[in-house]
């Protein structure tokens, strides 16, 4: 469901929320993931993810790890890369966090789990891409302690062009792209669905929106994905 398309009022932002963050997660074919998140927690130094197989025949597992923010560092290995996989088999991958510094605050990666049936053809063996996972893996500092609500640690703010959301602290902020000025109903887009430790972004708004602006309605989600209530933020000036 492309986000445009949730958009139609103020009602329907929950229901589009649950489908949009968990939509890497919702396909009951190809590899299955067991969770929609991944989280490697830095005093472990390690987690699995199981992925099933729920195709009718043998395929072949590749999996990727992509960088959120440009130039960032590996810190994650994954083994094994590629694997065969036989239909409702269970194939279990490692990822182990690698740093020479301690993390200082979360960070966010997505980690790709992809198929590939073997289909022979007239001309010879070819490969045929089955549907593609594409979950978020949340790097957590050893010793941070869990916060339940991270959303709250933001902060919202009046400028001359909108509005501008702070994340100041050590937390991955995920939440849906549509949010709320209040008073209104009319929904706007942030730039993406998720603001890391730090971050800054800023979101248009016509002028006589702004300086009626008095509180944010944003839709959050949990570490792992699932949607809560609404939480209205105050607006500074």
């Amino acid at each position: 469901m492309p986000i445009s398309m949730c958009r139609p009022g103020l009602r329907a932002l929950p229901l589009c929320l649950l489908v949009l963050i968990l939509m890497p997660g919702v396909h009951a074919a190809g590899m299955v993931p067991q969770t929609p998140v991944l989280v490697v927690d830095e005093g472990v130094g390690e987690a699995t993810m199981n992925v099933r197989n729920t195709e009718t025949r043998p395929a072949l597992l590749h999996t990727t790890v992509e960088n959120i923010e440009p130039h960032d560092q590996q810190l994650l290995l994954f083994s094994p890369p590629i694997a065969r996989v036989e239909p409702g088999a269970v194939q279990q991958v490692r990822f182990m966090l690698q740093s020479a510094e301690p993390l200082q605050t979360e960070r966010l990666k997505r980690v790709i789990f992809e198929g590939i049936n073997p289909v022979a053809g007239v001309d010879g063996a070819r490969v045929n891409l089955g549907v593609r996972q594409n979950l978020p893996v949340i790097l957590r500092p050893a010793g941070l302690p869990v916060e339940r609500e991270p959303w709250k640690r933001l902060s919202w703010s009046a400028t001359a062009e909108g509005l501008l959301v702070s994340n100041p602290s050590p937390y991955v902020v995920r939440l849906a792209k549509a949010i709320v000025p209040l008073p209104g109903t009319q929904a706007v887009d942030l730039p993406r669905t998720w603001i890391l430790p730090g971050e800054r972004l800023s979101v248009g708004l016509p002028l006589n929106v702004t300086v009626r602006t008095m509180a944010v309605r944003i839709f959050p989600a949990t570490t792992y994905g699932f949607a809560v209530d609404h939480f209205d933020a105050p607006v500074t000036h």
